[in-house]
């Protein structure tokens, strides 16, 4: 048999802790390379964090030779992330493959994640193979989960694999069906490199690893590549596998997925899609689905102390070497003092990156608000992107304001439809369809992304009792009335509360905010007012009443005239503190307040 033909490039898709990790355990087990010394759960998965949470971040790569009746095979597995975060890179890995598992959790049945990421196979024309897992539970129904497949997807019950990954059972049926089901890498005559840049990561001995998949051609030691759009030249260092520890060889050849190194020392330089040519003879065609990844949640990070600014600073510093998504910019506030304004892919990536801060690195930022980008067109004809509410331009110069929107996909039990509609009518949104799943729903929102990020997630999952599922995608940028609500204390706006919005949610946002703060702000020695307020417009306010200090304790009797001079007294300098005192907001308050739900 043509060496070609025994290899099988396939990925592994399903929705969140349905089972991805646990069976690619089970298929690497099942490797003639295995080490049952180096057993463990989730091999693939690198960070503890993945690990505890039961959740893939990055995607991860191995080289499994098998053996399929009596013959010799090679697998090249891809465990892919299930979140709606990281579904580029999903698109590239399966675009590094020629079929795809679709597993999905015979308890729970299609999820909104599911959906998405079938979706994404079929958009590259991959082979999928539905697998039902979990079936060695009590509560699954197999039957009626492989009907939601056929009903939804279009996928003939006879070509459902039921398995279980954490026995082991069906995984040989689940091995014969890679070999029959999914195409070998198709050869080509071209002799020109053309390789597909999967993903990169940094590795402290070996600078940046880059994952390939090889579509023309060989990457060989020594080589000079050329990366398109990164624009840079190399030199090929080292050559490798996945076994599943990094191990070198001595080329990739068409079809192969694997590893190099190279002199780059910098993520920014090696961007997940990019097409690799030889240096020598490049190819100026790109492989098709590129493009730069985009931050789409913004959100300041400041140290709880001055003194600890440094250690944020190396913290972040050593995050963004292995997290390409990641991005960050200095940032200061008058409250808060030096920091950064970062970038994440959503609100999970910002999750986790705050996780890794905390853990990995042992500082605990401060966190303000999450913001979505916006775009304001300015009367001059020119536009801005706007990530801080800070850099709002005067309104005067504004000719409108262009707010995100997405398109939802929200699979919930039929008896949770009307409290779902109604949360998402509230949120303004426009239902585009709404069709049935037997005892489920399938509900097709269009969704403001500013008003996703805060906590419509939780309020999903309120509202549904924890049943219903959330997909989302990018749906272009529409006018909308937005303005920033500043807030002010004694007069002096806080930047760091600060926040853009449309004008209908500001009234109830400002008072809100405005009452909370009023139970975190200590009291002085003269009243304190805490507005919320769009321009010069004062929409919400607060008062925090003054302390009063009884300065007629010290008469005893005598005419009343003595007790009013005092008072008088008292009462012209509280006027004249209430002009120059100024309010310092303790940090603990601060972070109280950030961390209210406003919505």
């Amino acid at each position: 048999m043509d060496k070609s033909q025994t290899i099988r490039n396939f990925a592994l898709i399903a929705h969140i802790d349905h089972g991805k990790s646990t069976l690619a355990d089970r298929l690497i087990e099942q490797s003639n390379a295995f080490d049952k010394r180096q057993s463990r759960e989730q091999m693939l998965d690198s960070m503890d964090i993945e690990r505890e949470r039961g959740i893939t971040v990055k995607t991860q790569t191995v080289r499994l030779p098998v053996v399929v009746d009596n013959d010799n095979y090679v697998f090249n597995v891809m465990d892919t992330p299930g979140h709606v975060d990281f579904s580029y890179e999903v698109s590239r890995a399966l675009a590094s493959c020629e079929g795809a598992f679709l597993v999905v959790d015979a308890t729970q049945g299609i999820e909104a994640q599911t959906l998405a990421n079938a979706w994404l196979a079929l958009e590259s024309d991959l082979d999928i193979v539905p697998v039902l897992n979990k079936c060695d539970l009590a509560s699954a129904d197999c039957n009626k989960v492989a009907e939601q497949l056929q009903q939804t997807l279009g996928f003939k019950k006879d070509t459902t694999i039921n398995i279980s990954a954490k026995t082991g059972f069906g995984i040989p049926s689940l091995l014969k069906a890679a070999v029959e089901r999914f195409s070998p890498p198709q050869q080509t005559d071209e002799t020109n490199l053309k390789a597909l840049l999967v993903d990169s990561w940094y590795d402290t001995y070996l600078g940046v690893m880059i994952l390939v998949r090889v579509y023309a051609g060989a990457l060989t030691k020594g080589q000079k590549i050329r990366l398109l759009a990164g624009k840079i030249d190399a030199t090929v260092e080292r050559v490798g596998i996945f076994l599943p520890q990094p191990t070198q060889t001595d080329a990739l050849r068409c079809g192969d997925i694997g590893f190099i190194t190279t002199g780059i020392k910098s993520l920014a330089q090696t961007q997940t899609g990019d097409t690799i040519v030889d240096a020598a003879e490049p190819v100026t065609t790109p492989l098709p689905g590129f493009r730069k990844l985009q931050p789409v949640v913004f959100c300041g990070l400041f140290p709880d102390s001055a003194e600890n600014f440094p250690a944020l600073r190396d913290a972040l510093a050593k995050l963004a070497l292995n997290d390409s998504s990641f991005s960050r910019e200095n940032e200061s506030s008058p409250v808060l003092g030096l920091g950064f304004r970062c970038g994440f892919l959503g609100l999970l990536h910002l999750e986790i990156a705050i996780e890794r801060l905390q853990r990995e690195f042992q500082v605990e930022p401060v966190t303000t608000a999450p913001s979505v980008a916006y775009k304001i067109d300015l009367r001059n004809g020119t536009s801005i992107d706007l990530r801080s509410p800070a850099d709002y331009p005067d309104p005067t110069h504004i000719q409108a304001t262009l707010e995100p929107w997405i398109k939802a996909t929200i699979i919930m039990p039929r008896e949770t439809i009307g409290a779902v509609i109604q949360l998402c009518s509230e949120l303004r949104g426009k239902q585009i369809s709404l069709s049935s799943l037997e005892e489920r729903a399938v509900l097709v929102y269009e969704l403001p992304l500013n008003e996703v990020v805060f906590d419509f997630h939780d309020r999903l999952k309120s509202l549904s009792r924890g049943y219903a599922s959330f997909d989302y995608e990018p749906a272009g940028f529409r006018e909308g009335s937005l303005v920033k609500l500043s807030i002010l204390i004694n007069g002096e706006s806080v930047d760091a509360l600060s926040c853009v919005l449309h004008r209908e949610r500001a009234a109830v946002r400002a008072k809100a905010m405005c009452a909370k703060l009023k139970t975190l702000i200590p009291q002085q020695l003269f009243k304190v007012a805490i507005q919320g307020a769009i321009g010069g417009t004062i929409i919400a306010r607060e008062t925090v009443s003054a302390l009063r200090k009884d300065v007629t304790a010290k008469c005893y009797g005598g005419d009343i005239t003595r007790k009013r001079k005092l008072l008088e007294k008292q009462k012209k300098g509280k006027k004249r503190m209430r002009q120059i005192g100024k309010v310092n907001i303790p940090n603990a308050a601060f972070i109280a307040a950030l961390k209210t739900d406003l919505s």
